[in-house]
């Protein structure tokens, strides 16, 4: 981003423009910064800060519009854009600001927790892939970790070219989303990615998304009495800090030195006892314990509407195609309400952003000890309640061992099947077969599946993964066998099946796939 000076400013306008704040001058809004991706085809949104009252202009594309800016404020949007690029947008103002480097295409918000976040260089094939990741129309924004009490107008972060030397830091998932979106459709595509590891979906959903469900209430209670109080804990927080800071300083002076002291002598003797072979001293502790800082009354990264103030606020209303979010583990203990939850979020970005019901595209979560198959149950139950959604299975690509299974190339190819076929219209099987229906035939129970694709199959052998119960509810391993585009279950002493679920574990054993390589959902029928 170049700023400009002005020509031929006189010397009494010039000493009004020095007199006046620094925030004065004409800025775009962070995320229009050098190398960004705006969208294509639709109304697009540009702002940022300047002088009240005064005249900014935005010359972009053959486009020119003008506003005038109140309370520090402007905001402008300009007609539907064509791909393509690089094109540069001049605003101007008291000043005159350049951004360069822009390209136009599709924008993406990637969003979630730590399997969002897990970058690019800690997936399992990174080696492999790092160095075919030469798209310099793949663009990243990654947005500073915030947390807030209220909601935040400025994202820190900058765009991020793709290439084999940068790619490492990316989300993985996110960009191997938004390569197979580039590789298919020919456009840029940008990526605002979002997220923070280990934390839940009310971190993510304003105070007003909460709405008025009962279930969400201790939510809005929670984030009412913080924003209440928020003023005087932010009042508290500097004498909180000068406290810290005085009992800090006398207690290195003196706890601290002596500490040192007496941790350098048993250095020495433990190092001695280890060359002689014996045993190492006990470690000493210091005398009294060391000050911690006070925390600041916007931390808390897990506290209801936190994230949604400090790191989606501040990238709305940039103009998006939809969404892709990986989430849910931290919500694992809660999982009935997240039934709940997860749709309200939803709700409330689309609301935020008054773009529609745009689409919002999310992973499953993947087998994981610790993982039950409530929240898997969740998530699959979102698809019904809420409009242009997709789901993302992971049954085949989990780690019982560590709940970042490493396999992240599988799950933005799922993702990015979702955006072609419900997005861009191309016609393809996206989902791995999901439950429709049960019905009860000669003593055996009838599954019926939406999503079949091209035919429902078994991997490697045998249908597993795959239990029954009768009248008695007690669910007891089954047989299944593929007919047509159902699976027929039974089992010996079940003559009449009440209920059939699948993959209804932690960590499922399961193989139903249909003929395009993409696996079925776990399930129950005996929702409660």
């Amino acid at each position: 981003m170049i700023v400009k000076t002005i020509p031929n400013l006189s010397v009494s306008a010039f000493a009004v423009l020095l007199s006046g704040p620094l925030h004065a001058e004409v800025k775009p809004n962070p995320l229009f910064t050098d190398g960004a991706v705006l969208q294509r085809g639709q109304p697009v949104p540009v702002w940022g800060t300047a002088r009240d009252g005064e005249k900014v202009t935005v010359e972009f594309g053959g486009q020119k519009v003008s506003t005038t800016a109140a309370g520090g404020k402007w905001s402008v949007k300009l007609e539907p854009l064509k791909e393509g690029g690089p094109f540069t947008m001049k605003i101007t103002g008291d000043n005159a600001v350049a951004v360069n480097n822009l390209l136009v295409g599709e924008v993406w918000v990637c969003s979630g927790q730590s399997n969002m976040e897990w970058k690019f260089a800690q997936a399992d094939n990174a080696k492999e892939e790092g160095p075919k990741a030469d798209f310099p129309k793949i663009r990243m924004f990654t947005v500073q970790k915030k947390t807030s009490v209220k909601p935040l107008v400025e994202a820190v972060g900058t765009w991020v070219e793709c290439s084999p030397q940068r790619v490492a830091g990316f989300s993985a998932v996110g960009y191997f989303f938004a390569r197979d979106l580039h590789r298919k459709l020919g456009v840029p595509v940008g990526m605002i990615h979002t997220s923070w590891g280990g934390t839940p979906a009310q971190a993510w959903t304003s105070l007003e998304g909460f709405g008025t469900d009962p279930e969400l209430k201790g939510y809005v209670d929670a984030a009412t009495r913080k924003l209440a109080t928020y003023d005087a804990d932010l009042a508290a927080h500097a004498a909180k800090l000068a406290e810290f800071n005085t009992q800090s300083k006398e207690w290195n002076e003196t706890v601290g030195k002596a500490y040192q002291e007496t941790l350098k002598a048993w250095n020495e003797a433990a190092a001695q006892a280890k060359k002689a072979g014996q045993p190492q001293p006990p470690k000493p502790a210091p005398s009294s314990p060391q000050p911690k800082p006070p925390g600041h009354p916007d931390d808390g990264p897990g506290n209801p509407a936190s994230l949604y103030n400090g790191m989606l606020a501040p990238i709305i209303p940039y103009g998006i195609k939809g969404a892709i979010w990986y989430q849910g583990e931290s919500n694992a203990g809660q999982s009935k309400q997240y039934r709940t939850l997860f749709p309200a979020m939803i709700a409330d970005w689309r609301a935020r952003w008054k773009q529609g019901e745009f689409p919002f595209f999310f992973v499953q979560i993947a087998p994981f000890n610790g993982q039950p198959p409530e929240i898997r149950e969740a998530q699959f139950l979102t698809l019904a309640k809420v409009k242009n959604t997709a789901m993302a299975v992971t049954t085949d690509v989990g780690d019982a061992k560590d709940i970042h299974p490493r396999k992240k190339e599988p799950v933005g190819q799922r993702l990015a099947l979702a955006a072609r076929a419900m997005t861009y219209g191309e016609k393809i099987e996206y989902s791995g077969p999901l439950y429709d229906s049960m019905s009860s035939k000669s003593g055996k129970a009838v599954i019926s599946f939406k999503h079949v694709g091209g035919g429902l199959v078994a991997k490697d052998g045998e249908l597993k993964g795959f239990t029954i119960a009768g009248e008695d509810k007690k669910f007891v391993p089954a047989q299944a066998k593929i007919q047509g585009s159902t699976v027929v279950v039974s089992a010996e002493g079940v003559t009449h099946p009440k209920a059939v679920r699948y993959g209804w574990a932690n960590v499922p054993d399961v193989n139903l796939f249909n003929k395009e390589g993409l696996p079925a959902s776990p399930f129950r029928t005996d929702v409660d």
